[in-house]
């Protein structure tokens, strides 16, 4: 995500106990969670694939990729997880998120470089944070989350 504008918008969602974001212009869709087909031999961080309106879009658990608990979450909170489709280059992935949150309005001013000391996914995969009253939000930088070797091994199951 190359971040030149003065104001960008994020998605933002919880994963874990933490929120992050990703750039709005990187994501296709947002959908509920879906019966996902497994996948035989694929990594261990590849919940399968699911169709979505005649694609095939491999999904992914960031949780099980970066050693993440899954959220807790109370009875209507359940209901807000599902997957973020992403459009990376030519191709569409899905993660698994545990809560969508919202659409926010950043300013590049407002984005500092990662903590050494984050938990979870590591600083090579962020692009920054932002600090909010409640901590900070993450920003995750898919470019690098997923190099092209792997997304094209992904996306030709």
């Amino acid at each position: 995500m190359a971040i030149t504008d003065a104001q960008f918008q994020l998605v933002t969602f919880q994963l874990g106990e933490e929120l992050y974001g990703v750039d709005i212009m990187d994501v296709k869709e947002i959908v509920k969670v879906q019966e996902v087909r497994q996948i035989p031999n694929a990594p261990y961080y590849v919940e399968g694939f699911f169709h979505l309106r005649n694609e095939i879009i491999p999904i992914i658990s960031l949780h099980k990729r970066f050693h993440l608990k899954k959220a807790d979450l109370d009875g209507d909170d359940e209901y807000l997880g599902g997957f973020i489709i992403l459009k990376i280059g030519k191709y569409k992935i899905g993660i698994v998120i545990d809560r969508i949150a919202r659409v926010v309005m950043v300013h590049q001013e407002d984005v500092q470089p990662p903590p050494q000391m984050i938990t979870g996914i590591g600083t090579e995969y962020i692009n920054g944070v932002i600090r909010q009253d409640a901590g900070y939000l993450i920003l995750l930088d898919i470019r690098r989350l997923f190099n092209p070797n792997e997304l094209q091994k992904l996306t030709s199951f």
